[in-house]
């Protein structure tokens, strides 16, 4: 998955979905997007600072959420933000491990979108 489609699954696809996995590149790329969207919005004005980050708000916990999910943790976990530093830490630990290679409570894994399409046994 790539920059564009991961924008794409997170803004078009799944807003506000909160079911299913979310892969390492989907959560991550999307979460670059943020940052540089949010970025660009604090130089122009406090008011579409404001706007960009309401409209990224819902699609952000949908990925963080989808993103526990894939390593087999329930999205409550998520709110491990609201605990000073180690909360954090934990989140970005578990963000950065490898998705769970077979199906778990949450669904299967992730489809690679750089790879869909291809006739089993192509890779």
């Amino acid at each position: 998955m790539n920059f564009g489609q991961a924008i794409s699954v997170c803004l078009q696809k799944k807003y506000v979905d909160f079911s299913g996995r979310a892969s390492r590149p989907e959560f991550w790329w999307f979460f670059l997007f943020q940052v540089l969207a949010l970025l660009v919005a604090s130089v122009i004005h406090q008011v579409v600072y404001f706007v960009v980050a309401l409209a990224l708000f819902l699609p952000a916990i949908g990925v963080g959420v989808r993103r526990l999910h894939d390593v087999g943790r329930s999205g409550w976990w998520l709110l491990l933000h609201f605990v000073p530093l180690i909360g954090s830490l934990v989140l970005l630990y578990w963000g950065v491990q490898p998705s769970q290679p077979a199906a778990n409570e949450y669904g299967e894994p992730p489809v690679r979108l750089d790879l869909a399409g291809l006739p089993p046994g192509a890779v």
